[in-house]
């Protein structure tokens, strides 16, 4: 048998893509609704101490929270292999991003517009560092639709900055919303990290 590399085929591309948002947007979903594999979740039961930390409006049912990340990939068009983490959502899970945010590509902001202001620190934390990022609406059973120009107000987005509207439930939505992040990031000049070995 020959493992010479001769014969190798092409790895895909590996990309870093940080799911990130306020607390209950939809961030572990998403992961694992796109996911070829079976996604890692660091969740933990919400439990009554956390009532006068967590802010649970508009999402009173959640039963957990992530307080690390989920991870979870993709293979897009079998050139690129998307490596995702889900970013916890509240604050004081925040020391954690500057370890996850390390070697990514960009970023997909989920918001959830029944609590829009709850995306502003992931704005915020990307702009600083010029890291490429896409905001994704999530499209809430019964909640208010906005306009995109709307939420580029909210948010005071740069004309630039990609707006889209997105069910996390959704393989091919989230999958959407993916290739949307790839396509503006290499527009800004960002270029992956390197191949698989």
């Amino acid at each position: 048998m020959d493992f010479g590399l001769s014969g190798r085929r092409r790895l895909p591309t590996a990309i870093k893509i940080l799911i990130a948002g306020g607390f209950g947007a939809g961030k572990t979903t998403m992961v694992g609704a796109v996911s070829e594999t079976r996604t890692l979740r660091t969740e933990e039961t919400l439990t009554h101490v956390g009532q006068y930390v967590d802010d649970l409006s508009g999402v009173e049912s959640k039963p957990t929270t992530t307080v690390v990340m989920d991870f979870g990939r993709i293979t897009i068009h079998s050139d690129y292999m998307l490596y995702l983490f889900g970013t916890p959502g509240q604050e004081r899970f925040w020391f954690v991003w500057d370890e996850l945010t390390m070697g990514a590509l960009g970023a997909v902001v989920l918001a959830d517009t029944r609590r829009l202001a709850d995306c502003f620190p992931s704005i915020d934390y990307f702009e600083r560092r010029e890291t490429p990022f896409v905001v994704a609406l999530n499209c809430f059973d019964g909640a208010r639709p906005f306009t995109v120009g709307e939420v580029r107000q909210a948010l005071n987005l740069e004309p630039e900055v990609p707006i889209v509207l997105c069910d996390a439930r959704r393989r091919d939505s989230g999958r959407d919303v993916l290739i949307t992040l790839v396509e503006h990031a290499m527009r800004r000049g960002v270029t992956p990290v390197g191949t698989m070995s």
